[in-house]
């Protein structure tokens, strides 16, 4: 399952395309608060996008969610397009805005020590906090 893959799929409403290749077909849970909040719940998210191709970008909405990344959605009926790193443009696109997804394996669970107590995922992952994830991207960059 570590083969280059191309996926694609749209918003809602059809405006804003997205196609993609990832590097793994991995999906990772994100339980900070920022992207509980974004979403309602956990981001779940392909976090290794090698390539975004984005059409009808003109109806994309870009909000700075911190320092180092910006969430982008559709302006015309709110899908939560992508989380971008700023630095170096890495997208992290939510597993259920692609086509299909059959072949993904959920493997990852970061900011873990902001998970709530109240839901619980079955499958045994690999577990990150907040502090693991920031080093990990400070000693990337």
């Amino acid at each position: 399952m570590d083969d280059l893959m191309t996926a694609s799929g749209h918003c809602l409403c059809g405006a804003v395309r997205v196609s993609i290749r990832v590097n793994r077909q991995n999906v990772a849970a994100c339980h900070c608060r920022m992207c509980r909040t974004w979403g309602g719940g956990p981001l779940l998210a392909l976090e290794t996008v090698s390539e975004a191709q984005i059409e009808g970008e003109e109806n994309v909405t870009f909000y700075t969610s911190s320092d180092i990344a910006e969430r982008g959605f559709c302006r015309r009926c709110g899908t939560h397009l992508f989380y971008r790193l700023k630095a170096d443009g890495q997208y992290a696109i939510p597993a259920g805005l692609v086509d299909g997804g059959e072949a993904w394996t959920f493997d990852t669970q970061v900011f873990i020590d902001e998970k709530p107590s109240w839901y619980a995922f079955a499958n045994s992952t690999r577990d990150l906090t907040g502090r693991d994830v920031i080093e990990a991207y400070t000693k990337g960059n």
